[in-house]
């Protein structure tokens, strides 16, 4: 298909529109396994938050190929991305932008001209995002909830589609920032990379060690994109689901009443509303990929440890009886059911 049409015609019905996109979305499982050696699960999520509009966090050790997942991701798409190393000096302005003063050489005149910083583009990759202060951390807060940066007075909109993806290293704890709650809220995803098996990285290493890397064709274009994330919040989902999403991310909360005893022992801040916000929409983007009309508990359940897990503030006690939001979320999941 050219790229210069979009996925779906006025005139085609839903299911037609959610076929077609179910074929763009499996061309490009295949075309990103072509260069990325395993992390099927990573690169599930990674397609749902991009159907779905939400940003996401994804954590592993260095070396597990994150930054290049989200960069084929981009390539594979036709999206502009950037890449951002978060680093102890980087300021606001480095990620925004700023207003530069400038001289007319004809007249002489001098006045400000607004530069735009690498957050203008579709998919943002904040490297090693807790590697640099609280301050320019925050910079990314109005990017990543209002689509819009506010410089100067002047609120400039982003390009759509606009996500960002950001990534941690768990072990490396020195010299790093840990992210407000109010910024960890705003990634809908916490995506876990872990190391590959055994014959997956054997042909990790002899793909990596080679002349040639694989060059990507691409499957789908900013359009289609936006016409998916309008096709994902099309999907219906029952009253009975909705409220399942709610119930498990109200049950994260200490102070609920029906919150369960090993929540009140444990954490401290719970889910916000965020959360059943996100594991409605994701559902939706599952059951879409699956082929089904309709979203159901199965979708919420599959989702939660990815929507929760950074939500969840532990306390001393949970260190004590070194109880991690997994550990508490699988106990939920089986305490809380549809």
């Amino acid at each position: 298909m050219p790229m210069n049409q979009t996925l779906y015609s006025a005139s085609s019905s839903a299911p037609e529109r959610a076929a077609r996109l179910v074929e763009k979305i499996q061309a490009v499982r295949r075309e990103m396994a072509r260069r990325i050696v395993g992390q099927q699960q990573a690169i599930e999520l990674l397609l749902t938050a991009l159907c779905t509009g939400g940003h996401s966090l994804l954590v592993g050790v260095p070396g597990l190929a994150k930054t290049l997942m989200v960069r084929s991701l981009a390539e594979v798409l036709n999206l502009e991305f950037k890449r951002v190393q978060f680093t102890p000096d980087l300021m606001p302005a480095d990620i925004i932008g700023s207003e530069v003063l400038v001289e007319d050489r004809t007249s002489g005149q001098r006045s400000f001209k607004y530069v735009p910083g690498p957050v203008f583009t579709n998919i943002l990759l904040a490297d090693e995002i807790n590697r640099t202060p609280p301050k320019t951390q925050a910079a990314l807060l109005e990017a990543m909830q209002e689509k819009a940066v506010s410089v100067g007075g002047v609120t400039r909109p982003l390009p759509e589609p606009y996500l960002v993806f950001a990534t941690q290293n768990p072990i490396e704890q020195e010299g790093t920032y840990p992210l407000p709650e109010a910024e960890l809220d705003r990634f809908m995803f916490f995506i876990g990379v872990d190391y590959p098996a055994g014959a997956e990285e054997e042909q990790v290493v002899l793909s990596t060690t080679g002349v040639d890397e694989p060059c990507l064709e691409k499957i789908m274009g900013p359009a289609d994109i936006l016409e998916a994330q309008r096709l994902v919040r099309s999907v219906p989902v029952a009253p009975v689901v909705v409220k399942y999403a709610v119930r498990l991310a109200r049950s994260t909360r200490p102070a609920q009443a029906d919150a369960p005893d090993f929540v009140r022992r444990h954490v401290t801040w719970g889910a916000g509303p965020r959360a059943g916000q996100f594991l409605v929409l994701g559902a939706k983007a599952r059951a879409l990929f699956q082929g089904r009309a309709a979203a159901n508990a199965d979708d919420i359940r599959a989702l939660a440890p990815a929507v929760l897990r950074h939500r969840l503030i532990l306390n001393i006690q949970a260190q004590v009886d070194r109880i991690s939001s997994l550990e508490i979320i699988e106990r939920l999941l089986e305490k809380v059911q549809p």
